[in-house]
């Protein structure tokens, strides 16, 4: 079953009172107004969203799990900032692994398989279209993990949703294209070389694919001065 390929948030509720801190710090740094390397100090968050210190902590820890923020112990709260050479890091590993995934799940993958992933990517693409980039990203993830799942390889499946939450951070803090964010036709290829169970084939398409997505990265945004956060967040 392909858990991943579910819409996003669909059916769910806020969960707590640091939902909006959380939401608007995570749409802030995915929309690039909160740089890489950005401090986010607990009391002027507490004083530009009205809430405690508590609630600052708990959404700023919810972003860390995310791999949005970076907390550092006796300094606290930053936006992560990948490394050049991690962000290369990873998308070979990808390269490498997924490449083989898609490979087997084009051996394994069954008409209902296809039909879920075919649902999913008309979602990817009104995500994309609709600028909302956030869910788009998500959803361009879960597309993957996707793969693997169908691919059914409980190692592989825990590697590659690590690899993709890794690397979705790495474009959400770096693309210079907006199609970076989800490459549908990419994504399309991929399911028609799986569906007609094209194993070469699907293994070229995923290495092309993540070499596009890793090109469309501007590496050197993490340089720029960050603004003051009352000047961005209110």
């Amino acid at each position: 079953m392909l858990t991943v390929l579910r819409p996003v948030d669909e059916g769910e509720k806020p969960a707590s009172r640091w939902t909006s801190l959380h939401q608007g710090l995570k749409d802030a740094i995915i929309g690039r107004r909160l740089m890489p390397g950005t401090k986010l100090p607990e009391d002027e968050l507490a004083a530009i969203y009205s809430v405690s210190r508590t609630v600052v902590r708990a959404a700023l820890q919810a972003l860390s799990h995310e791999r949005l923020v970076r907390l550092e112990p006796n300094r606290g709260a930053f936006v992560a900032h990948p490394s050049k050479k991690e962000a290369l890091d990873v998308f070979q590993a990808r390269a490498l692994i997924e490449s083989e995934v898609a490979a087997i799940a084009a051996m394994r993958a069954k008409p209902e398989d296809i039909a879920l992933l075919r649902q999913h990517l008309e979602r990817e693409h009104e995500a994309l279209h609709a600028g909302r980039d956030s869910e788009a990203i998500i959803l361009s993830a879960r597309f993957h993990v996707g793969l693997a799942e169908i691919a059914d390889q409980s190692a592989l499946i825990n590697i590659v949703r690590d690899l993709v939450s890794h690397s979705s951070l790495i474009i959400t803090l770096y693309w210079s294209r907006r199609e970076t964010t989800c490459h549908t036709h990419a994504h399309n290829e991929l399911v028609d070389a799986i569906e007609a169970h094209r194993a070469s084939e699907a293994s070229e398409l995923m290495k092309s694919h993540l070499a596009d997505l890793l090109a469309g990265l501007d590496l050197s945004l993490g340089d720029k001065k960050p603004n003051k956060l009352s000047d961005i967040l209110r």
